[in-house]
């Protein structure tokens, strides 16, 4: 089963990291269903996520190391172009979002239902793994979401980081009526206050060092907004805490940043016996005030990726007008000019940009 776009004759030009600060075009051969339990999609919008940024500038990230040319993105929607024949939930022409990390499914942590642990888990642009800015792209049909008629496909494109901040507030057990700090107001950060807002939180406070950043977010979904200042952490968590309210501290405070001092203020913000919740990555170590933890009984949570039912309710989160990802796109840009929407990303000008795929017609 196919549609009008046909991988044999369409466009499979790829957005490849050879080394770092060094991308290309590579017009790659289309791949081919490799089991029946796969569909074959045509990539039709893809974002940019901090990941990709620092792979192109790095060349790695922690033991992750680009060895040999790879394809970068892994933030992607797209429509499915052909299915395998064990295939039963989905068929050529449907709209869907991609998860695009693929776990063994037979070790601890996948029978136990957390496989976004898995050991062997071949995830998109994590060498030695090709990503999803190219023309097709196959995948677990299980793995591919379909999009409901009111969602757009650049709004597939956002379930991605939309998965991972649904993932951090589930760990974190928002409940409604709690009060929910956000370190970080970058696209996760954004996206982990609106869904905390839709869970039922009614105080969600955005803190980040820039302003503009903040003027976003508390037109977006935060009930408070705080510029961290250069000062010790204790002093900005007083900070927070008079200004929204919150004289005993926040039930659950979200660091969505890995930044340092963002980290150290978390522990001081939440209450005692609140919930501290680690979604952004940074330096391997760094100095922790394991005090203010231990003599709180926090309860502290690490949150990677996303797991079971994420992708399904972000979706669902969309499509009922709970959380609108497209106010988050800044800018949709054509194929050819991949290089360019990295650097915007890098420089801090837009807050999502997709890159449509090398098929796509972008007005």
């Amino acid at each position: 089963m196919t549609m009008a776009i046909d991988p044999k004759t369409a466009s499979n030009l790829s957005f490849v990291l050879n080394k770092p600060l060094d991308v290309g075009f590579v017009d790659r051969p289309a791949p081919t269903l490799q089991s029946e339990h796969d569909v074959l999609v045509a990539v039709n919008y893809t974002g940019i996520c901090g990941s990709d940024v620092h792979y192109w500038q790095h060349g790695a990230i922690g033991h992750y190391v680009v060895k040999d040319p790879m394809i970068l993105g892994h933030e992607s929607a797209g429509t499915v172009v052909q299915v395998g024949s064990a295939v039963t939930g989905l068929a050529a022409g449907d709209r869907i979002a991609l998860e695009p990390g693929y776990p063994c499914r037979r070790c601890g942590p996948c029978l136990g239902g957390k496989y976004n642990l898995c050991p062997e888990m071949r995830f998109a642009a994590t060498p030695p793994y090709d990503g999803t800015l190219t023309g097709f792209w196959t995948a677990p049909a299980d793995f591919c979401y379909k999009l409901p008629d009111g969602v757009s496909l650049q709004e597939g494109a956002l379930i991605e980081p939309l998965a991972v901040a649904v993932h951090i507030v589930r760990q974190a057990a928002v409940a409604p009526g709690q009060s929910v700090v956000v370190m970080g107001a970058g696209p996760v950060g954004l996206l982990c206050a609106a869904v905390a807002r839709a869970f039922g939180a009614t105080t969600v406070v955005s803190v980040d060092i820039v302003e503009s950043k903040l003027d976003f977010a508390k037109a977006f979904c935060s009930s408070h907004t705080y510029v961290s200042q250069r000062v010790p952490a204790e002093e900005n968590a007083a900070n927070i805490r008079k200004l929204a309210g919150l004289p005993n501290g926040a039930d659950v405070v979200i660091d969505a940043s890995g930044a340092e001092p963002s980290i150290q203020t978390c522990l001081h913000t939440v209450r005692n016996g609140g919930t501290y919740v680690q979604g952004g990555m940074g330096k391997d170590n760094i100095t922790f005030p394991i005090m203010a933890m231990c003599l709180k009984e926090v309860t502290a949570k690490g949150s990677f990726r996303y797991g079971s039912g994420d992708y399904t309710l972000a979706i669902q989160l969309v499509a009922s007008g709970k959380v609108e990802v497209k106010k988050l796109i800044s800018e949709v840009v054509e194929f050819k000019n991949a290089e360019k929407a990295f650097e915007k990303v890098k420089q801090g000008e837009v807050i999502k940009i997709l890159i449509g795929g090398p098929n796509e017609q972008v007005a």
